[in-house]
């Protein structure tokens, strides 16, 4: 039994506990200094001006998008392949790969497109500043016309955490990002470029993760072997794919629309309008702190839940995903008690005036309390991705972003210039985050009912 331990994949014999800290461990870390690359890249790009950080506030939604449709992919390729590892088929394996590396090639293309020719429709959508505006766009089309560093950066760790060596992620994106954090106030503000040079120190960044994540699969992840000259693109994996990836990639299409509302929504109702446009962005900046980390685990549970239900084991399916809500709680609470105990001090990170201090501390305050209900739903959601109900993800990102929170905000923005209290539209993200907790529970126990339930019980070692 030792002997056929040793030869099976840690994600099917290591204890579980054990296993979440070594899979998701080297991502969190990585992930934490990502969350710290977002803080001095705007750290940095307030120093040039308010309106430079307003403008890369108003970039979010659709560099979150790029962002959303790279990992999304990589989600579908993750879960198929860490599943296909688990039931031994190697072929199958590999075939996916090939074609998660085929469709980041595409989505580069795609943003491509929209760098060349759409970015200036897209801030000027927003806001009627002509100053935010060419700002925005010296910032966008560089991230967009270079996002080949990002989609193939995103794709290839992908291929790594699919098969357990997730240490090689910590390598790549802490590599990405401290490359950003050092060439962020040379090209800023050694070579004059501003906000046009905090993307460029970005995408250089991003490029060269790339090259060292092609590195390591190629010499270090021995469980794929990619041959693109063999590659044929098939329909079928493609759909594969995108019946898990999809759903991904259309709940951050929903969480760029809700952000692209909520700035028309702040800037037109709220009582500072741009400045509050920048602390929405800013507020983005800072949970990352939270939620990064979150995000790092949850890709550590995705590809071993996928494996043991690709082995037939029910015990540590149900081990992992309970161990991953106790940490993501714990963590979210922790981000929850230093956002409402020091927002001021958060703020002056990002050299916050007194109208940002003002409308800003009771903002980072009511959202703040929500952490903990966006923490369960996220631990929760991993099952759904890695089971191939990416749908459910889809459904509860729905509820939550557009269905309450968006009309939520809309009705309190209105009702905060009637009464004069700006700090109502803020009210509306408690009570988006409970109806996204409650929705989550509800799919999460017909998801234990319909697919978990059935598998064999398994044994836990």
């Amino acid at each position: 039994m030792q002997g056929n331990n040793r030869n099976e994949n840690k994600m099917g014999v290591m204890p579980i506990p054990k296993l979440i800290v070594n899979m998701s461990l080297p991502m969190i870390v990585s992930m934490l200094v990502q969350a710290f690359y977002n803080i001095v890249d705007s750290f940095y790009v307030a120093k040039v001006s308010e309106q430079s950080l307003t403008a890369v506030s108003l970039a979010f939604p659709a560099q979150n998008l790029m962002i959303g449709v790279a990992t999304g992919t990589a989600v579908g390729v993750n879960a198929l392949l860490s599943r296909a590892l688990g039931e031994k088929n190697q072929d199958r394996a590999n075939d996916i790969a090939e074609h998660g590396v085929f469709l980041a090639l595409v989505g580069y293309l795609i943003f491509l497109v929209f760098g060349l020719f759409g970015v200036r429709f897209f801030f000027a959508s927003q806001t009627g500043v002509e100053e935010i505006i060419d700002l925005g766009v010296d910032y966008l089309s560089v991230i967009c016309c270079f996002s080949f560093g990002v989609f193939g950066q995103i794709m290839f760790e992908r291929l790594m955490q699919s098969t357990g060596r997730t240490i090689y992620t910590m390598y790549t994106q802490g590599l990405g990002a401290i490359i950003n954090i050092i060439l962020d106030p040379v090209f800023i503000f050694t070579f004059h470029q501003g906000v046009k040079g905090a993307a460029i120190a970005t995408v250089i960044g991003q490029i060269i993760a790339f090259c060292l994540a092609v590195f390591l699969n190629h010499t270090k992840n021995a469980d794929v072997q990619l041959n693109l000259k063999r590659f044929r693109p098939k329909a079928r994996i493609v759909g594969s794919i995108y019946a898990i990836g999809v759903p991904s990639i259309i709940m951050v299409a929903i969480g760029s629309v809700m952000t692209f509302a909520m700035n028309k929504i702040l800037i037109t109702y709220h009582a500072a309008r741009e400045t509050a446009a920048t602390i929405f962005g800013v507020y983005f900046k800072l949970n990352s702190f939270v939620f990064m980390p979150v995000f790092g685990l949850n890709n550590g549970i995705i590809p071993i839940v996928a494996y043991n239900y690709g082995a037939r084991n029910r015990r540590r399916m149900l081990a992992a995903i309970k161990t991953s809500v106790i940490f993501v709680g714990s963590y979210t609470i922790l981000g929850a008690i230093v956002f409402m105990t020091v927002p001021g001090a958060l703020l002056k990170i990002f050299n916050a005036s007194e109208t940002m201090l003002l409308y800003g501390c009771p903002a980072l305050r009511i959202i703040g309390s929500t952490f903990i209900f966006a923490g369960v739903c996220i631990a929760l959601g991993s099952s759904f991705q890695a089971l191939g109900y990416g749908t459910y993800s889809m459904i509860v990102s729905l509820a939550r972003q557009l269905l309450v929170l968006v009309p939520a905000a809309y009705l309190l923005a209105r009702l905060g210039v009637s009464v004069n209290n700006p700090d109502l539209v803020w009210y509306s993200f408690p009570i988006a985050e409970i109806a996204s907790l409650a929705t989550t529970l509800i799919l999460f126990r017909r998801l234990y009912k319909n697919v978990i339930a059935p598998v064999p019980e398994g044994s836990a070692a």
